[in-house]
């Protein structure tokens, strides 16, 4: 039998028949938990007096809670979160079931530590079989889900600590000039000239023009009002729900010099009454993402913007509205933005082109090697 020596009256530190040596701490309902196995007892020692800390803290976590493995646990927290959008929903069950659960699924939470997360990361990039974009997103939903475990106190601490993994730092998308949206424009199929020009000139997304109803124009105050957005599952469901966010309810602009081609397109193709979509498809039905796409990268094959994606409209709008010296605030609603951090992006983006002033609702800093505002990352 192996000796045992009391360190402290709630724990004990106990050496085992094999050498190894063992610490067990109890709590305070008087119950005896083992901490772990270690080579030496002065490992034991500092583990038992770390607990113990912790329980004078009130930090402590009874590490028998966090033997639930991370694919129960994970499905648990997905089911717990009502409030979900669907597509939001489906983007978070298919990150979970092709890049986290065939590596960590199988491992219990308390075992998650920060060398087993950042190997899993490392072989996540290594493979190369999805993008950095998708690595960060990836990452980012582990670290959501281990922070709730956190607050369930399941475990101690979240163990997702890499500097840098969960930030997304995509290419910058290109700027389509004025002279390429008329391009497109004059190519595309009549039905969906106005929706091109709607996109570029009031930046609202697909989902949010495919959304719109009569009632949601005013032609004679130029003004759109976003209250809904549309989006599309997997398995084609189409569904029609808030827009992204608070801040997606705005009330936009529209440019006087296309409200003629509005107005034209009102009376040609959109559905009659105030409830009438605006944009529909080829067959009058809803106008769908997957079938809208063919549609526009055949357009913009023809327009020789090869490349150039739908939602760079969006992108081109914003660009133009900040070179034509929108406000942060401004900016902010357009995009239908709470945080400021794009509209400063925009912003900043127009002063290197323009001037070396900055505006005076921003303070940017930059870094004088990468050009990287070091407040939002973004390019000066």
């Amino acid at each position: 039998m192996g000796s045992s020596k009391r360190t402290r009256s709630t724990g004990s530190v106990r050496r085992l028949p094999s050498g190894k040596w063992q610490a067990r701490v109890y709590s305070p309902a008087g119950d005896r938990t083992a901490l772990g196995v270690f080579p030496t007892k002065a490992e034991a020692d500092r583990t038992l007096r770390a607990a113990l800390v912790d329980q004078m803290r009130g930090n402590y976590v009874d590490p028998r809670h966090g033997r639930v493995t991370f694919e129960s646990y994970a499905a648990s927290w997905l089911e717990h979160r009502p409030n979900l959008r669907p597509r939001t929903r489906e983007l978070y069950d298919g990150q979970l079931r092709n890049h986290l659960l065939p590596t960590l699924g199988p491992v219990e939470l308390a075992k998650l530590t920060p060398p087993v997360v950042r190997a899993w990361h490392a072989k996540l990039l290594n493979e190369g079989t999805i993008s950095v974009t998708t690595a960060a997103k990836c990452y980012r939903l582990l670290k959501t889900i281990l922070g709730t475990a956190v607050e369930d106190e399941l475990i101690p601490k979240n163990p997702c600590i890499l500097k840098g993994a969960g930030v997304e730092r995509s290419a910058e998308r290109p700027v389509a000039s004025i002279i390429e949206v008329e391009r497109l424009v004059e190519l595309a199929e009549p039905r969906f000239k106005a929706l091109v020009l709607m996109a570029t000139y009031t930046a609202l997304r697909l989902g949010e023009l495919s959304a719109l109803t009569r009632r949601n124009l005013d032609l004679d105050k130029a003004t759109v009002t976003v209250v809904a957005s549309a989006s599309e599952l997997a398995n084609g469901t189409r569904i029609l729900g808030d827009p992204k966010s608070y801040a997606g309810r705005r009330t936009v602009s529209i440019p006087a010099a296309i409200i003629p081609a509005l107005a034209d397109h009102l009376e040609q193709f959109a559905e009659p009454g105030p409830d009438g979509v605006v944009f529909v498809g080829p067959k009058g039905g809803p106008l769908r993402r997957g079938n809208f796409n063919t549609t526009w990268h055949s357009l913009a094959r023809e327009a020789e913007l090869e490349g150039l994606r739908f939602h760079d409209l969006r992108h081109t709008g914003n660009t133009l509205a900040a070179m034509t010296g929108a406000s942060t605030k401004e900016l902010m609603v357009r995009m239908g933005h709470s945080s400021a951090r794009a509209a400063l992006g925009y912003q900043h983006r127009r002063l290197a082109r323009t001037s070396t002033r900055k505006p005076a609702d921003c303070h940017p800093r930059i870094d004088p090697l990468t050009r990287n505002c070091l407040s939002c990352s973004l390019r000066y």
